[in-house]
């Protein structure tokens, strides 16, 4: 991309939910998808007019079946990065409160991994940098 073209912002916000045993929750991007394969943080695109926290109380319910309160969103850190296409703009959120069992209702693998083993999952270049936040939290 040339430096005068300014590449989109795209604002995604994602979400650590955290179990009592203090492992961590990631999703596998399921087949068809961008980046399919790739393990993430569950979370999704702020759409027009939605803050963050209604988003990932939304994508949470639809993709994973589980509700949560916003005060049990935690804002942690953020990443930003430079896709080819546009620019990723994304708050990492942790929640340790929820209600439900946390079901891939998109087809999508789950796991519940140990915050020091995150970097044994393959996971979109944007989530890598998160990794730390969590390990130092945890």
């Amino acid at each position: 991309m040339s430096a005068d073209v300014k590449p989109k912002l795209v604002l995604v916000v994602a979400c650590a939910l955290v179990d009592a045993d203090g492992r961590v929750l990631l999703a596998q991007r399921p087949e068809g998808k961008t980046l399919a394969g790739l393990w993430e943080f569950p979370g999704g695109k702020v759409e027009a007019g939605e803050r963050p926290e209604e988003t990932l109380i939304r994508e949470l319910a639809e993709e994973l079946g589980v509700t949560v309160e916003e005060p049990c969103l935690a804002p942690l850190t953020f990443a930003s990065y430079a896709y080819e296409t546009f620019h990723l703009l994304m708050p990492l959120y942790v929640c340790r409160r929820w209600t439900g069992i946390v079901t891939g209702r998109e087809g999508q693998a789950t796991r519940w991994v140990r915050p020091q083993a995150l970097r044994d999952y393959p996971m979109p270049p944007a989530d890598e940098p998160l990794i730390a936040h969590l390990v130092a939290l945890l």
